[in-house]
This record gives structure tokens, C-alpha cells and sequence, in this order.
């Protein structure tokens, strides 16, 4: 499968010659129609079409060249009227002047548009690299790597959500989602993160932690308007493994289960017992259980959101990640989520409809004893 993907993208024309051929296209059409009007009989009339040259050119270029383009046709159009002088020359010549005068405002306007969308996801960059942050690769022997994708593209950032601390309890990681998608989970995601930074350092059990996080989403959701106070909920997974590994102890407040790798074998982890979701303590009760498993050296587990287990396929199939797992459990963590990624957006067909995070989290195998 690799290998056939590997294929596709080398086959792939580079982005760049695609950007100039847009840009080129213009220019194409002008002297396909201007070859068409001199080689054609004057019945036809292709230099009716010379006004679509600079209406295209609004698409793509900047307002003085849309204009000279514009220009070029006039005098394209004047030419052919010493060829052919019954082609109704005054009528196109006026036509063009209409059209290369509306192309230059449309493209002076889709220039003001372009510019307003690139402050807008800068800060949306910037606003994502607070939430987000980049995570450490590597923490003493635990090798972490991430995949955040939004549903809402032009947003960047959306509810789901991940943090990792380096703390005196061992390694600590944080993955959830937020109730809802885009913009509208944005601010209870964040912070659900910063109370995780603030605590993760300071409290020595995983519950207390959880506890905490409780009471920030529940005053967050008590922050914002009434109507919408019982829909704010989000379901976490907090995983902790101790300073010289061997085990991981993972509490799970109704989120998608993770999935270890082990010599081959693939396990999914459903909790033993049932933990809260975040903000639903007042209806369904403070309750959390913490579950302990092995993680040995070369061991690799998954964590996720459910926005990857909930893509679907054009006849409404679920994406089976237990299997995908299996076919690539020899996958190292970033090379894993790469094709992660990739066989997602070709499963369901091109676009994601939910946001998607996950965390490739491996114990690093113990290096072999040198040879005598």
C-alpha cells in the first residue's frame, strides 16, 4: 500500500508547474482565439470570443496586468478589422473595453479578499500554535508524534485537542475532544489545555488531575449563555508513563479507546470501568478509575479522537483502525500517522467532515549489546 502511494505521488505533477500553468492560461486562450480568428473563415467569428481573455485574467492576475491583456485584445481586435472588415469590429472592440474594465475592478476586489484571508490565518496560525503547540519528539525514552487536522479548513483549529508535560511523575499526555467542531469548541478546548498544563506538574494522581479539568470546563461552560450551557461537554484520555517505563497507567473519560502495538499484536484498551466525561459530573456522577498495562520497550500505542474512527467510506462504513493498525504495526510513530492521514482523506473520498488528532506514542526499544 506504501508503496502504491509512494507511486501515485510521484507520478503527481509538482505544484509549481501546475501554479504556472494557471497563470499562463490567460495568455493560452488569447492566442488560441487570435490564431482561430486569422486561420477561420470570417463566418464563425472567434474574435467574438477575445473578451473572455481578460475576464479570466481577473482570476488570477493583478489589476495592470488584467488591463494590458485587456489592451492586447483592442489592438488584436483592430488588426483583424484590416482582415476581415465586416466582423463587427466597433461592437467587440466595445465589449472588450466593458469586460477589461469590470476584470481589472473584479480582480482589484479579489485582491483585498485574498489579502483579508492571509491576516485572517496568520492568526489563526499564530492562535493554533498557543493552543497546539508543537510537541517534544522524544521524552527520555518515549518517542511522541502528533496529527491535528480541522474539519473546517479555512479555520485551522477546531475542539479537538492534545498536550504532553514532562512532569515529576513520569510523562503525561492529554488527548480530547470538545462537543462540536471549528471555531465554536475553539475556547472550550483551550481551556481545557492550559488547566492541564497548570496541573499536570502538580498533581500526583491522574484523578485529582481529572478533577481539575472537571471544574474548568464546568466554570467555563458556566461563563457562556445559559441556552447553551448543557451542550458543552468534551471526553479526555489521560495517559501517564512513570520514568523508566514498563507500564502506563491511562484514565479515559468516555473517549475512543487507544490501540497498543505489541510484537505484532494489536490490542484495544477499553477501560474497566466507565470514567465521566468532562462537564457531565452533575448528571452522571464524579466518577474515575484508573487502568495499568504493560508498555515495554518497542511497544507503541494510539491515541485518538473519534473523529478518525467515525470517517466513512461512500457506503457509510465506518474506518476500521483496528485493522489498519495490524497492516501497519511496523510503522514507526510519524511514518504511521502520515498514512494515517492519507488513507483517511482516501477513505472518505477526498474530505474529512470532523475534526481528527492523534498521538503516536512508542517506548524506545533498549539497544542491542555491542558485539565481542
Amino acid at each position: 500500500m506504501i508503496r502504491s502511494v509512494r507511486s501515485r505521488r510521484r507520478h503527481r505533477p509538482p505544484r509549481g508547474a501546475q501554479r504556472q500553468a494557471v497563470l499562463l492560461s490567460p495568455v493560452l486562450v488569447t492566442v488560441l482565439i487570435t490564431a482561430l480568428a486569422f486561420s477561420t473563415p470570417r463566418e464563425i467569428a472567434f474574435s467574438r470570443l477575445l473578451p473572455a481573455a481578460p475576464a479570466l485574467a481577473a482570476a488570477v492576475w493583478p489589476v495592470l496586468p488584467t488591463v494590458l491583456l485587456g489592451t492586447a485584445c483592442l489592438l488584436i481586435m483592430i488588426g483583424l478589422s484590416f482582415v476581415h472588415s465586416d466582423l463587427g469590429t466597433p461592437y467587440t472592440v466595445a465589449a472588450i473595453a466593458a469586460v477589461t474594465l469590470a476584470a481589472a475592478y473584479a480582480s482589484h476586489l479579489r485582491l483585498q479578499r485574498e489579502e483579508t484571508l492571509f491576516q485572517v490565518r496568520l492568526v489563526a496560525d499564530a492562535a493554533q500554535k498557543v493552543l497546539l503547540r508543537p510537541l517534544p519528539h522524544r521524552l527520555h525514552d518515549i518517542e511522541i508524534e502528533s496529527l491535528y487536522r480541522a474539519a473546517q479548513e479555512q479555520a485551522r483549529i477546531g475542539g479537538d485537542f492534545y498536550e504532553v508535560a514532562d512532569t515529576p511523575y513520569g510523562v503525561r499526555l492529554l488527548i480530547g475532544d470538545v462537543r462540536g467542531k471549528g471555531l465554536s469548541a475553539v475556547g472550550a478546548a483551550a481551556a481545557v489545555i492550559n488547566c492541564f498544563r497548570e496541573n499536570a506538574h502538580d498533581q500526583p494522581d491522574l484523578r485529582g488531575l481529572v478533577r481539575r479539568l472537571q471544574i474548568t470546563m464546568s466554570r467555563y461552560s458556566a461563563a457562556i449563555p445559559a441556552d447553551d450551557e448543557p451542550e458543552h461537554f468534551a471526553t479526555a484520555l489521560i495517559a501517564e508513563i512513570p520514568d523508566g517505563g514498563g507500564r502506563v497507567r491511562i484514565l479515559n473519560c468516555g473517549h475512543p479507546p487507544p490501540v497498543f502495538v505489541r510484537s505484532g499484536r494489536i490490542d484495544v484498551l477499553d477501560p474497566t470501568r466507565p470514567s465521566t466525561p468532562l462537564n457531565l459530573s452533575g448528571l452522571l456522577g464524579d466518577h474515575y478509575h484508573v487502568d495499568t498495562v504493560a508498555f515495554s520497550p518497542g511497544d507503541q500505542m494510539l491515541l485518538y479522537t473519534d473523529g478518525v474512527t467515525e470517517t466513512r467510506d461512500r457506503a457509510g462504513e465506518f474506518f476500521p483502525l483496528p485493522d489498519w493498525v495490524r497492516r501497519h504495526d511496523a510503522a514507526p510513530p510519524r511514518e504511521l500517522l502520515d498514512e494515517l492521514h492519507a488513507d483517511l482523506l482516501r477513505y472518505a473520498g477526498g474530505r474529512l467532515d470532523d475534526d481528527v488528532a492523534a498521538l503516536a506514542v512508542r517506548c524506545r526499544p533498549h539497544a542491542a549489546p555491542p558485539a565481542r
